[in-house]
């Protein structure tokens, strides 16, 4: 009688210690999933559909240029102009500097520097004073300068090495 005591309390310690394992085995899983659920959803594909109106083309032409770090060239000064306006002129002073993609590029960029304020200037002299009242009017010259310095690069140096044109100051008076 006594072994057969002994039989069932080594019995129901090992069935004990079997559903402890599964237990701890079922939340050991379920909190594996969940890091591996948050891992994939935070570092997941960044890949987004396109905005309506924005060109397929552009954006998968674009993608393998964002995998190189962003340099930022500064133009060596401010670019100060006057612009007229309906009661008097006023004067206008924009810091700029140039985003590119990998050091070859900046290196480009800054080789051709004079080339790119002259086209920033012909832009920035042609602008309206009304609209740079406005942000949408400042947003507008941005990319009216990025497409005139990257058409004014792309024969020289082959492809359009600036990415966004940055306004660091800009002072209206």
């Amino acid at each position: 009688m006594a072994e057969e005591e002994l039989e069932l309390n080594e019995t129901a310690e090992g069935g004990k210690k079997k559903s402890k394992l599964l237990i701890f085995g079922g939340i050991g899983l379920v909190v594996a999933l969940l890091i591996g659920g948050a891992i994939w959803f935070f570092m997941g594909s960044d890949d987004t559909a396109p905005v309506d109106g924005e060109d397929v083309s552009v954006a998968s032409q674009s993608d393998p240029k964002n995998n190189v770090e962003a340099d930022y060239v500064g133009m060596p000064r401010p670019f100060l102009f006057n612009l007229p306006g309906l009661d008097r002129a006023r004067l206008v002073e924009i810091k700029v500097q140039l985003m590119v993609r990998g050091e070859n590029d900046s290196v480009l960029v800054q080789k051709h520097i004079p080339l790119i304020e002259a086209a920033l200037l012909t832009t920035f002299s042609g602008a309206d004073v009304q609209k740079l009242s406005t942000q949408a009017g400042k947003d507008e010259l941005r990319q009216l300068a990025l497409l005139n310095v990257q058409n004014t690069l792309q024969p020289i140096t082959g492809n359009k090495i600036v990415e966004k044109v940055l306004f660091t100051g800009f002072v209206m008076q």
